[in-house]
């Protein structure tokens, strides 16, 4: 009898006949790599060291006193040669700084030159000496947004934006103000997120940074300031550049306080295409670097001008809100400006003027200066030697031309404005002159001011 048994089906090995059959091994712990770890550690650490770095030397030329000791020799040597007046530029914002260099007797004739955008005083640096020299007191504004003048002011208030760092400090502060848990509290008790009072407070405590922005109405109220301040009315004005549609309102508002104008090289336009710095990448390019920039200059504006002259223009333009204020006042020209219609007006019509042009630049530049002298048949049309910024490289010429015209007229009459009598002063006169008793009032006292050196009778 057969005994029939089930045998368990054992796997097969798939291992090729012949070979061996492969034996398992304790598999052993794979060690990590510590490079990954460590490169990415540095390259982390490298990161804000670089960014803690830029970070402080950006705020190291926020600076003033910083950036004042980064300038080159010639520039810092032209501010300590000027000084700077106190002008408000619109009623209900804070006064600003503007400087001023001068040079020549106080008591002469007056001559005040108005740099074009992208410039400043300092360009004019050696008219005004040549000037001074010639007897002429020469003096040069740098407009504001421009040069050594305030190129920002500080707004309180208002809905600007400001960032996500700038809201991040905000919240920062209404916390610390104001507590962790004070919006919770508030949305308990009212129910609702106290939204609108928090932006009330926020906007109410916002300081933030405003470019200067200089229009016609804005320079006339400059001008006017400036010239009030220094005593030099009745003027001869001397507009380059861009300076004619700038000051054009002020010569219309105040033909009694000019004496003469003398246009050199004016467009309404800039002679330096300040366009180019709206560019991302290219304006950092152009202004960050001194060859980028004396590309610029030379291919509009001057070929003669050196390095160093280069730089005392590109510098105020890249720091401290330099560019924004520039190509502010450029969005706030007067495109449209018609110098015939300006010159030809009732109050502008009996001003003396004279037309200095470049004849070096091109025969388009000629035939544009041939077109402003047609529309001021009136005016005096000269021809420099040098470029569309000639007061560098030709300066004894242009300053000839100028004096020249400025001498050519009689002396100018001084205005002398008495200066009021204190409050409190003319009260005791008024009194003695109640009394009767004139002389027992003065008898004793010096002047009013106490300046006197003798007793006033």
């Amino acid at each position: 009898m057969a005994i029939i048994t089930e045998e368990e089906d054992v796997p097969k090995s798939l291992v090729p006949p012949g070979s061996k059959e492969p034996t398992m091994k304790n598999p052993k712990p794979q060690s990590q790599n510590p490079f990954p770890f460590w490169f990415y550690s540095t390259l982390i650490f490298s990161l804000a060291t670089l960014l803690f770095v830029s970070l402080s030397l950006y705020s190291s030329q926020s600076d003033p006193r910083s950036w004042f000791l980064s300038l080159p020799p010639a520039l810092r040597q032209h501010y300590s040669d000027g000084r700077t007046i106190k002008v408000q530029v619109n009623p209900d914002e804070s006064p600003i700084e503007v400087f001023v260099a001068e040079s020549g007797p106080i008591q002469s004739e007056n001559v005040i030159i108005i740099h074009g955008l992208g410039l400043s005083s300092y360009a004019f640096r050696e008219t005004i000496q040549s000037l001074g020299s010639k007897g002429i007191r020469g003096v040069a504004i740098d407009l504001p947004g421009n040069g050594f003048s305030d190129k920002s002011m500080v707004v309180v208030g208002g809905d600007r934006e400001i960032g996500f760092l700038g809201r991040v400090k905000e919240v920062y502060g209404l916390i610390q103000e104001k507590g962790v848990f004070w919006a919770f509290d508030q949305m308990v008790e009212t129910g609702d997120l106290p939204y609108e009072e928090i932006i009330k407070l926020q906007n109410s405590k916002r300081r933030s940074v405003k470019a200067i922005e200089l229009g016609s109405e804005e320079t006339a109220r400059v001008l006017g300031q400036v010239i009030d301040t220094l005593g030099l009315s009745p003027v001869h004005l001397v507009l380059h550049d861009s300076a004619l549609g700038l000051a054009s309102n002020w010569v219309s508002e105040n033909p009694q306080s000019v004496r003469s104008i003398t246009l050199v090289d004016s467009s309404i336009n800039p002679a330096l295409p300040l366009w180019v710095l709206h560019i991302p990448v290219i304006r950092e390019v152009l202004l960050g670097f001194s060859f980028g920039f004396k590309k610029l200059v030379s291919l509009r504006c001057s070929k003669e001008m050196a390095l160093s002259q280069v730089e005392a223009h590109r510098i105020p333009l890249k720091g401290r809100n330099g560019r924004e204020a520039v190509l502010g006042s450029l969005k706030k020209l007067n495109h449209s400006f018609d110098i015939a219609q300006w010159g030809n007006s009732d109050a502008v019509n009996r001003i003396p003027m004279q037309v200095v042009w470049s004849k070096q630049v091109s025969d388009v530049w000629i035939e544009e200066g041939q077109r402003v002298a047609k529309a001021l048949p009136k005016a005096k049309f000269v021809t420099h030697s040098g470029s569309r910024w000639p007061q560098e490289s030709k300066s004894g010429e242009l300053t000839d031309y100028i004096a020249d015209f400025v001498s050519a007229f009689p002396r100018s009459i001084r205005r002398v404005s008495e200066e009021p009598i204190p409050e409190k002063v003319q009260k005791i006169l008024d009194e003695a002159n109640a009394d009767g008793n004139h002389d027992h009032v003065h008898s004793g006292y010096s002047d009013a001011y106490g300046l006197g050196e003798g007793w006033t009778t």
